[in-house]
């Protein structure tokens, strides 16, 4: 017997296997989205990717572009990021809430050094909020030493100081920022008094010796009085020399550089006031003989002369 059983062909086993379907992607809603967006968001924050953190509000904001979250978290970025135009417009949208971003807005404001709109708006946040907000304080200390308002800076730094804690770096930077406003106290108060004893003896003498500049106006005065006036027959005696056209110049020819052609140029030779000039020079050297040429003796010439053997001839 046989125990082989009859094997189907082969194009008979492929058919009958079920074809395999692609699993079809799930589809992701808005809120699941947002979430995904957002825990990306807050790892490119904590590792300082604030361009590509921006990207991703960008994205979060497409989704649902009245966030508040995602708007606040863009202004915080683009005031990191330095972009503070953009972060102007940005403020534009949270006009309901102008009070709660004054701060920003005032910050940005300053970075663009429009100072006195950023001064307005600092006075009327004091006004609501009471001088009581440190950043407001650091913010007008800041203004005020920008502006050359020393003493007020002094007093906003000294004040920011005494309420601050000696381990944090906030108190290491007030401290630079007030020596800074008091060493410029010293020096407008009495320090420029000692200002020429710090210089070196040569220099110091020469500025007290040297006479007063003369202010602006008087200068223009003076520089108008002094100034002669030049007749017209004068003028019109020394003409201004006329511009070389170019265009007539020949070519490897630069005018003022170039040597001038000879006059004599269009004379003969031979009729030129240099004509004849070296010849006498030449003679007395040998007569103009080329390189390498002898002169023959004289004795051959002699017989040559005299003919062959003394033979008459008839």
């Amino acid at each position: 017997m046989s125990f082989n059983k009859a094997r189907p062909p082969v194009s008979q086993k492929i058919s009958a296997k079920p074809k395999q379907k692609h699993a079809a992607k799930k589809q992701i809603n808005s809120d699941e989205k947002s979430k995904r967006l957002f825990r990306s968001l807050c790892a490119q924050i904590d590792g300082g990717h604030f361009r590509n953190a921006l990207k991703t509000c960008d994205k979060i904001l497409r989704i649902n572009p009245e966030d508040s979250d995602a708007l606040q978290i863009k202004l915080f970025l683009l005031l990191q990021t330095e972009q503070y135009s953009t972060a102007l417009g940005l403020l534009q949208s949270f006009e309901d809430q102008a009070v709660q971003h004054g701060f920003e807005k005032a910050y940005a404001l300053y970075r663009l050094h429009r100072e006195s709109e950023a001064a307005e708006l600092l006075s009327r946040l004091e006004e609501t909020q009471g001088n009581h907000d440190r950043g407001v304080m650091h913010l007008n200390a800041q203004l005020a030493y920008r502006q050359c308002a020393y003493q007020d800076a002094f007093d906003h730094y000294t004040q920011l100081l005494d309420s601050s804690s000696t381990d944090s770096e906030e108190h290491a930077d007030l401290l630079t920022n007030l020596n800074a406003a008091q060493t410029h106290l010293d020096f407008l108060t009495t320090g420029y008094l000692h200002a020429l004893e710090a210089l070196p003896a040569p220099v110091a003498s020469n500025l007290e010796t040297a006479a007063p500049p003369i202010p602006p106006s008087s200068a223009v005065v003076s520089s108008v009085s002094i100034t002669p006036t030049v007749p017209a027959r004068a003028t019109a005696a020394n003409p201004a020399p006329k511009k070389v056209r170019m265009s007539r110049v020949p070519k490897g020819v630069t005018p003022g550089v170039t040597s001038p052609p000879d006059p004599e140029r269009w004379i003969k030779k031979s009729e030129r006031s240099t004509f004849g000039q070296g010849v006498g020079r030449r003679r007395k050297a040998g007569g103009g003989a080329t390189q390498g040429s002898v002169a023959e003796p004289a004795s051959s010439h002699t017989a040559k002369a005299g003919g062959g053997k003394g033979r008459k001839k008839k």
